[in-house]
């Protein structure tokens, strides 16, 4: 099974959103209190924490101070919100130089060898997590330092070291679990892991912790503590010397991504542009290049490689000044230094340079201006900011650029290339930009256009997602009073459901499942008019239909077959009238706003009325974001029965089909299952292993999109508890397995239609991804593999990830649990070894190395790591299982 959660407390979907209020609904007008002390209690109680909680709470004070001043955005004027922005901008990069301060702090104490100093730790540890004066939205203003706090303490593996690093591990959890669910009501919380420090909850609304921090902050005088930098006054309009994007054509929009290059989000953000195939313009501070000593030596550090990767793949880099220093207020020789030594460092990794020039904060003086003119630079501004320097919600950036984008019609947005969040954002962006028709323009040596798309786009370009809401009905009915009782329906919508909830995402309160005596005609048909039909939906929404149950064809005098889906409470001699023809069906999904539905019924009957799918090279799907999708994938044809005898009591069709959820559907590799690729995979594997012939294609009224899973990332590590499939499921997935190997993978897949004919579905080729998710997709096949019990295959993939990603611990963890299940003890050790090197407080691999050396018979080793796993999950899955192998020894 998979990993128990580790987190200290799984925190309630409330989210810190910069500019978006409504956090709660729970009324909460200040922090309820609590027994943990107050920060200059706990400095007074612990003098050697003093400093660290000092600087803390100056992080914070700045970080409250960028909320004050953007808080109320929406009724500032535009001249206060270039204010606000500007000064926001630098109090968050005073935080960048904060936060490299208390790195220091950590370094000097953890080099220290006195015995309190892990406790010194712990007392910062409990400021973060309990201190009674914090709000819940102030933990955020912490998570890069217990991020850098995370890696330092990592590299100690002594056992008070392993449990703070566990401790911060779970805290990070915690926060990042916010970021994930902040629009969701809080559905549980661990009380099962027994934690004597937590980050408590205290749900305040956004409203009230605005009021909080106005008691103490306010606008003017975060202005005044800083000072309100006034730019040159000029025209806000394009010019020959600079350019703000408002003189774009119309829907024209250009990619800027600034602050770079960055060791992991660059080759990130430059994977989504390739999958969109749009261009994007990349602002570098010049520092994070190298140096120019005084005499004009260039000396370039590691992360110019990044950029002169960026350069020979044809995306404008500019310079983003050698230090992002306040432009405005510097002249002379040191405004020349920042501006012409970063020119030199980016000319010294390629001469294609771009001769672009963006100043920090947009704040620029004459001075400025002129110089870049004698250097033959041209200022790039913006006029669209996502503001992802200062929100930690992907959601809310997203919202914000297109409300900004909707507002401008065109422009120049604003991106930073050092966040996260932005690479969480941007993939929705594009999406949303795509489908209302936005063009994307590129820098062309002189000005900013639309480029024609690259030679090869055809081949590279992939369809993703950007759904606002996911709906579902699904139904499965056994128990038919006049129909043959089925055996395995209800269990197979129950498994779909789960499915569709919990590894995809679905809220459960948009799932609507009905089953056995639910399942009337009436309540099928009230399912999908009074929640989906007419305005119901959204038109970014998708909604998947899936029915488990008999099927009928009848005859029309015409001569043409009419299919209908059979509810509980049909009888067999009426069914033309008490069941539900797919005429019906086809007439909800054209009701619909969704853009994208798929219906999947694991019945057998013909007579849809289906069109062929429309074309599949990925040219066509580079346009999903577009195009509405009404697709239908059905279990047989008419003169067929469901095979209603696969595995863990599933019909072998929904076997295939979850199967094909889990990620055997990608058969291209992107991270996505599309309509198609689901059609394509379960079509010709269930042919393979019945007498069943699905049907797949296109209902009349689609426009040829694609519906669209996105499979996610596993987090599971292996372990003893891990399930793997029965050996019934095993043989039936190698059946598969070997019809899909005789094939010719790229060759077009033939599918049956439900007009009799037959369709080719191509499925396109994935676009470029970036090593970390290469090496996550390598890892999830391995876990696949493992659970069929293909060893020796799972350990290649698992491999493979570890050649992508070194340090993907969770890789090396899964690849030292497979040769611990080949009985390799030795190696099993060393891998598990390898996984505590990068992760010390990964409980599961502690426990999973006692058993290693356990069974290898080194019983030194194996008790000292059960006890750690014991000292890190007292009451973890595994405890007792430890404890019993520490009475062996």
């Amino acid at each position: 099974m998979p990993r128990a959660p580790s987190f200290r407390l799984l925190l309630p979907s409330l989210l810190l959103t910069l500019l978006v209020a409504g956090c709660g609904d729970k009324d909460a007008q200040a922090p309820a209190a609590v027994t943990q002390p107050s920060a200059q209690a706990a400095a007074a109680a612990d003098p050697a924490a003093a400093p660290l909680l000092g600087a803390l709470q100056k992080q914070l004070d700045g970080y409250r101070r960028i909320i004050v001043l953007l808080a109320d955005e929406e009724q500032q004027s535009a001249a206060d919100r270039t204010t606000s922005t500007r000064i926001g901008q630098q109090l968050f990069h005073d935080g960048l130089e904060q936060r490299g301060a208390i790195a220091t702090q950590f370094d000097t104490l953890l080099r220290g060898t006195s015995p309190q100093r892990f406790a010194t730790l712990g007392t910062v540890l409990d400021y973060i997590e309990s201190a009674p004066e914090l709000f819940d939205a102030d933990r955020l203003a912490f998570r890069e330092v217990l991020r850098d706090l995370h890696e330092r303490i990592g590299a100690d593996s002594s056992l008070p070291a392993v449990k703070l690093h566990q401790r911060i591990g779970e805290d990070l959890e915690a926060l990042d679990e916010i970021e994930r669910n902040y629009n969701q009501e809080l559905t549980r919380i661990f009380s099962r892991f027994e934690r004597t420090r937590a980050i408590e909850l205290k749900r305040e609304k956004w409203d009230d912790y605005i009021a909080h921090l106005h008691k103490d902050y306010s606008r003017e005088a975060i202005l005044r503590d800083y000072g309100v930098i006034e730019p040159y006054p000029m025209s806000m309009k394009d010019s020959d010397r600079e350019i703000f994007g408002r003189d774009l054509p119309p829907k024209t929009v250009v990619l800027t991504f600034d602050d770079g290059p960055h060791k992991a989000y660059t080759d990130e953000v430059v994977a989504i542009l390739k999958r969109y195939d749009v261009p994007g313009v990349f602002f570098e501070v010049g520092r994070n290049l190298g140096k120019v000593d005084t005499d004009g030596k260039v000396s370039l550090g590691p992360m110019a490689k990044i950029s002169r990767n960026l350069m020979e793949e044809g995306y404008a880099v500019g310079n983003h000044s050698l230090t992002h220093a306040q432009l405005s207020r510097t002249t002379g020789d040191a405004l020349r230094q920042q501006v012409l030594d970063t020119d030199t460092l980016l000319k010294d990794v390629d001469s294609k340079r771009a001769p672009l020039f963006r100043f920090p904060y947009g704040a620029r003086n004459a001075e400025g201006l002129q110089l870049l003119n004698e250097a033959g630079l041209k200022s790039i501004m913006w006029n669209i900011d996502s503001m992802d320097w200062a929100d930690p919600v992907p959601e809310s950036i997203v919202q914000r650029v297109l409300d900004q984008v909707n507002k401008e019609q065109r422009g120049i947005i604003l991106f930073h290339d050092i966040h996260d969040r932005a690479v969480k954002a941007l993939p929705q962006i594009l999406d949303r930009l795509i489908a209302d028709g936005y063009q994307f323009a590129g820098w062309n040596g002189r000005d900013f256009s639309v480029a024609r798309p690259r030679k090869g786009s055809d081949r590279d370009a992939t369809v993703t997602t950007g759904y606002e809401k996911s709906w579902a009905i699904v139904v499965g009915i056994d128990n038919y009073a006049k129909w043959p009782k089925l055996e395995y329906a209800s269990h197979d919508a129950q498994a779909v459901a789960d499915t569709l909830t919990g590894q995809f995402g679905f809220p459960s309160s948009q799932v609507i499942v009905l089953k056995n005596e639910q399942a009337t005609r009436n309540n099928i048909l009230a399912a999908f008019h009074d929640r989906l039909s007419d305005d119901r939906t959204g038109r970014n929404d998708r909604v998947f239909v899936f029915f488990a149950g008999h099927g009928a064809t009848r005859q029309l005098a015409s001569g043409r077959d009419l299919g209908y889906i059979i509810p509980v409470d049909s009888d067999p001699k009426e069914f033309a009238t008490d069941a539900i023809a797919m005429t019906d069906i086809q007439n909800i999904a054209e009701s619909m706003q969704a853009k994208h539905v798929m219906f999947v019924m694991d019945a057998c009957y013909s007579g849809l009325g289906l069109t062929r799918g429309g074309p599949s090279s990925s040219s066509f799907l580079r346009e999903n974001a577009r195009r509405s999708a009404r697709q239908m994938l059905t279990a047989g044809g008419a003169d067929q029965q469901v095979a209603d005898a696969g595995p863990n009591g599933h019909s072998v069709f929904t076997w295939v089909l979850l199967q094909a959820l889990a990620g055997k559907g990608d058969l291209n590799g992107d991270g996505l299952i599309t309509g198609t690729e689901l059609a394509a995979y379960v079509a010709p594997a269930v042919s393979a292993v019945s007498q069943q012939t699905p049907a797949f294609g296109s209902l009349p009224g689609s426009q040829g999109g694609e519906f669209v899973f996105q499979v996610p990332d596993s987090q599971e590590y292996l372990n003893a508890d891990t399930r793997q499939l029965t050996a019934d499921a095993i043989a039936l997935n190698n059946k598969v397995d070997a019809a899909q190997d005789a094939k010719n993978s790229e060759a077009p897949v033939t599918v049956a239609d439900l007009q009799g004919g037959k369709a080719k579905l191509v499925v396109p080729t994935a676009g470029p991804a970036s090593d970390r998710q290469r090496s996550q997709q390598a890892n999830d096949r391995g876990l696949q593999l493992y659970r069929e019990k293909r060893y020796d295959e799972a350990a290649v993939q698992f491999a493979e990830a570890l050649k992508l990603r070194p340090d993907f611990a969770q890789a090396a963890n899964n690849l030292g649990f497979v040769y611990y299940r080949q009985q390799r003890y030795a190696e099993a050790a060393r891998w598990l070894e390898n996984t505590l090197k990068i992760d010390p407080s990964r409980a599961v691999a502690h426990l999973n190395l006692g058993d290693a050396y356990f069974h290898a018979g080194d019983k030194a080793k194996a008790k000292q790591a059960y006890t750690t796993y014991l000292a890190l999950q007292p009451q973890g899955t595994g405890a007792a299982q430890a404890r019993a192998q520490l009475e062996k020894l």
